[in-house]
């Protein structure tokens, strides 16, 4: 279907669908309204019951890992995927935002409060998002169920009898999972939601590396070679003779008719353009992806231009180290000297995942100077899965559990290491892991002050941005010392702005894919190879790589307002605690629970003329 055909399907569409998403939007909207007092008897106990049916219609439908974590009731199965099960999701999430709307929020406690307004921001995200159908493209470059039921062998303990049932009960239902996301998939293809054929070549490879002819070579049956000696024998057996039969019946025939499918059907079919303003409404997809991710109301020429203006100040910071180490060639020959010369690599996984650790242990020693509060829960850092790294970004984490049962992990992409400088494994480290997102994360699953809702729900601005945030904490502790290591850090959070130019380009301002490609490695440093995956990333991702560099933006100015407001009495460690204590929040709540600290602060501070004297750490709920 060409562009063209699109926006005539646009037109076209049927009333049904247009009404139905105007009313799904007022719906949302009505979510975030504020609500008449006097209109609920009892307001907390009414909110909590909204939250335990959010929960619900999220864990029920949703058992493989949300960012809030899993369910354990719904461990032992998959998720139900249809058409018919997304509209009653909408339908259902839907009469929940009604009945958020009818509660007094301003009778709530201060705490309920902003649960309130998170639930509502929520609902109204979750709601467009099904209204939109975005459920017809449930794959991206490098995400989908596949991925996610690949990394099951990884994720989990495989401790208990209960677990191991719970994985071979998953094994034993994916052909019948499969098969549903292939009917899903043909719906797009109909409706026209599908992805791009420029980045769905070779992509059937992804599922078919799954299809092996012995049952021992599956990465699915590692589980099953380490049953603990510690279960009963009667259960080893049984779990071992299961899990083997759904792994031969089940998981390689759903993979080789999913690998099929994608050969056969679905890569034919992709469409030919890359922007989500193409696809079926997808001019206000595009906005509602850029409120989503955001969680402010910016156009994406806003977003754009808000971009541009980070590049050019992070490029002369980038030309200024150029001159700093005397390098007398041009930015190109500057930038082929990074990416080519010998001592800016290492030559295996290990090295490469030494050096990041090294990194990581380096900033550990200077938390203490930064925070007032850090996590109990240690982290490891291990190489990233094969199956995913080589269409993966550089890391990524996985949280562990708050109960200590479990650590949390800094995966590095190991693969492609000649396309992997050391220049940037310390902003890597510091974004991943401390004082990135395993501080972060892991602050907010320990905090028994926040309620369970608060602790499991993130937003993807405050998350990512914070990482962005952390990556520059090291300037302050002397991690940047030698300026290549600084040219890395500011090559990373480049990165990261450059996604505000080129994700607005391709989806909304006619950029090509091959302008995007150019206008990030002209601009970061970084190799062809990973630049083209990223680009590929956020052209199946519309809108999401714009949450970290608004975030970290956000994050810098709420500290310059605090530093400006407090002057001497400002105090960085209590700065940080407030500023984590909340939980990760839309932004829009962020600055309103930070400037309460920041006054707070103030009237307490002697220096900045208040009446008394008081702990920095002050909790603004």
């Amino acid at each position: 279907m060409t562009p063209a055909t699109r926006r005539q399907h646009r037109r076209s569409e049927p009333r049904s669908a247009a009404a139905r998403r105007l009313a799904a939007g007022a719906l949302a909207a009505l979510a975030l309204a504020a609500p008449a007092a006097g209109r609920t008897q009892d307001g907390p106990a009414a909110l909590q019951e909204l939250i335990q049916e959010w929960s619900e219609v999220r864990g029920a439908r949703h058992p493989l890992p949300l960012p809030e974590g899993v369910d354990e009731r719904y461990a032992d199965r998959l998720e139900s995927v249809s058409v018919e099960r997304y509209e009653q999701e909408r339908r259902e999430l839907e009469q929940i935002a009604g009945r958020l709307a009818r509660i007094d929020r301003a009778a709530l406690p201060a705490p309920e409060r902003v649960d309130a307004e998170l639930l509502a921001l929520l609902l109204r995200d979750r709601i467009a998002e099904l209204s939109f159908r975005s459920y017809l493209m449930p794959l991206g470059s490098r995400s989908g169920f596949h991925f996610a039921f690949a990394s099951l062998p990884e994720t989990g303990t495989f401790r208990s009898v209960q677990e191991y049932d719970g994985y071979v009960a998953k094994l034993q239902s994916f052909f019948e999972h499969t098969l549903g996301q292939i009917e899903l998939l043909r719906a797009g293809i109909a409706a026209g939601m599908l992805l791009p054929r420029v980045i769905l070549e070779g992509y059937d490879d992804t599922a078919r590396r799954h299809v092996v002819a012995d049952v021992l070579d599956s990465e699915f049956y590692a589980p099953l070679q380490r049953i603990p000696d510690t279960l009963p024998a009667a259960d080893r057996e049984r779990i071992l003779r299961d899990g083997t039969a759904a792994i031969r019946d089940s998981v390689i025939p759903a993979y080789r008719a999913f690998a099929d499918f994608l050969a056969r059907e679905y890569i034919p079919a992709g469409r030919g353009s890359i922007a989500a303003s193409d696809l079926p409404d997808g001019e206000a997809f595009y906005r509602h992806r850029i409120r989503r991710y955001t969680t402010l109301e910016l156009t994406p020429e806003q977003v754009h231009a808000m971009g541009l203006e980070r590049v050019d100040e992070l490029r002369a910071a980038m030309e200024a180290i150029r001159a700093e180490v005397g390098f007398a060639g041009t930015w190109e020959e500057f930038l082929a000297f990074l990416r080519e010369d010998p001592r800016f690599y290492v030559s295996t996984p290990r090295r490469y995942l030494e050096a990041v650790s090294y990194a990581a242990k380096l900033m550990e020693g200077h938390l203490p100077e930064l925070f007032g509060r850090l996590p109990r829960t240690p982290y490891g850092i291990r190489a990233m899965p094969a199956h995913v790294a080589p269409r993966q970004s550089a890391g990524y984490y996985d949280r562990g559990a708050a109960d200590g049962s479990r650590a949390g992990w800094v995966n590095i992409n190991t693969s492609q290491l000649d396309s992997r400088p050391l220049w940037v494994v310390r902003p890597l480290a510091l974004h991943e892991g401390v004082p990135g997102h395993h501080l972060q994360i892991m602050l907010a699953l320990e905090n028994d002050r926040l309620s369970e809702f608060r602790r499991r729900n993130a937003a993807t601005v405050f998350v990512e941005g914070w990482g962005l945030y952390a990556e520059r904490l090291g300037t302050e502790v002397g991690l940047y010392a030698d300026p290549y290591d600084r040219f890395g850090m500011y090559s990373y959070q480049i990165w990261r702005a450059c996604r505000l130019v080129v994700d607005t380009g391709m989806h909304a301002l006619g950029w090509s894919r091959d302008r995007a490609i150019a206008f990030m490695a002209d601009n970061t440093g970084m190799a062809v190879g990973p630049v083209t995956a990223e680009i590929d990333r956020h052209i199946t991702e519309p809108g999401q790589g714009l949450a970290y560099t608004t975030g970290e933006i956000e994050i810098s100015a709420l500290r310059r307002r605090a530093e400006e407001r407090l002057g001497e009495a400002f105090d960085l460690r209590a700065f940080h605690d407030a500023l984590l204590e909340g939980g990760a929040l839309p932004l829009s709540i962020l600055r309103r629970r930070m400037q309460a600290w920041i006054d707070a602060q103030a009237e307490r501070s002697p220096r900045t003329g208040g009446t008394t004297a008081g702990t920095a750490g002050t909790p603004v709920r």
